[in-house]
């Protein structure tokens, strides 16, 4: 008998991993609906729709045996894969979406659905302050140290991180940004890290990373998690949770939840947003002057030039 799958991905996915992972992508789009089919037969769930989101995965709304909705989650890389649900389970309990089954030869898991619909309940207008006590709670269970697997964040940042902003920095026609790229390039060398605020961290905390349930407690989810200095998960946060508005709030209110100091958490927001500046300029992203304008706000703190 043919397993029954939801038929084609749709086509936003397809486009969104196309563009993450090129063209060797393809054959795994063409088989992830029947992955997802077969998690849902091997564990007895009924696939109801896709929901369109994410850049390294296809996601299906199924519901199980006994009426209750849940998250099928397929993922193209392995080891993201393995990745992740390492770092879901080392937060077990915790202020996330919890691994209900998962499948290591699919690279296919049943994950919890926040909120009890695709993309969460209503976000509450202000909402900073229980997204930083998540965070921190998140970090507070991460120190139990998850099974071996997760990259460690020297390594993301000395093999990834560090290499890409070099090529994109010595690569790019920097145009009106090219003073602003030389200084932020210059204080890569001052990012260190404190072995006692080792922790797994999330690494990937845009606000649509942030769902809400229905008591509107966040969630953190989709992490692309390392392990390392809680830092990098405060500086992230402060710089992409919104482009727009608020991150000299957020700074702060990572610096008293967190007890790092503002100075030690504003070189890794710099380092960041240099890194996310060359990016959105490589592939032209129309969020590129939002990123420009956050990184020149942060080269002028503390420097005499800014607040």
């Amino acid at each position: 008998m043919t397993t029954q799958t939801l038929g084609e991905l749709p086509a936003g996915c397809r486009e969104r991993l196309l563009a993450h992972y090129g063209r060797s992508v393809q054959e795994w789009l063409e088989a992830a609906p029947r992955l997802l089919a077969e998690a849902a037969e091997r564990w007895s769930l009924s696939l109801k729709s896709y929901h369109d989101v994410g850049h390294a995965s296809a996601v299906a709304v199924a519901t199980a045996p006994g009426g209750s909705p849940l998250i099928l989650k397929a993922w193209v890389d392995p080891d993201r894969y393995r990745h992740e649900t390492t770092a879901l389970r080392a937060w077990a309990g915790g202020p996330t979406a919890n691994v209900l089954k998962a499948a290591d030869d699919l690279s296919v898991a049943a994950l919890e659905l926040v909120g009890g619909k695709p993309g969460g309940a209503d976000r509450p207008a202000q909402a900073a302050q229980t997204v930083a006590a998540a965070i921190h709670r998140l970090h507070a269970l991460g120190r139990r140290r998850p099974e071996p697997g997760v990259p460690s964040l020297t390594d993301f940042l000395q093999e990834i991180v560090m290499p890409r902003i070099r090529q994109r920095a010595q690569g790019l026609d920097l145009g009106s940004h090219e003073e602003l790229v030389r200084e932020a390039f210059q204080g890569l060398t001052g990012l260190q890290q404190v072995p006692a605020r080792t922790t797994v961290l999330h690494a990937d905390l845009y606000a649509e990373n942030v769902l809400f349930d229905a008591r509107q407690r966040p969630r953190l989810i989709d992490p692309h998690p390392v392990e390392g200095d809680a830092v990098f998960d405060w500086a992230f946060w402060s710089v992409y949770y919104d482009l727009e508005r608020g991150m000299a709030d957020r700074l702060a209110t990572a610096a008293r939840i967190s007890r790092i100091p503002v100075p030690e958490i504003t070189p890794w927001c710099r380092a960041l947003a240099l890194d996310g500046l060359l990016y959105y300029m490589e592939i032209r992203d129309p969020a590129e002057p939002k990123i420009a304008a956050v990184l020149a706000s942060l080269m002028a703190f503390g420097s005499g030039r800014g607040r």
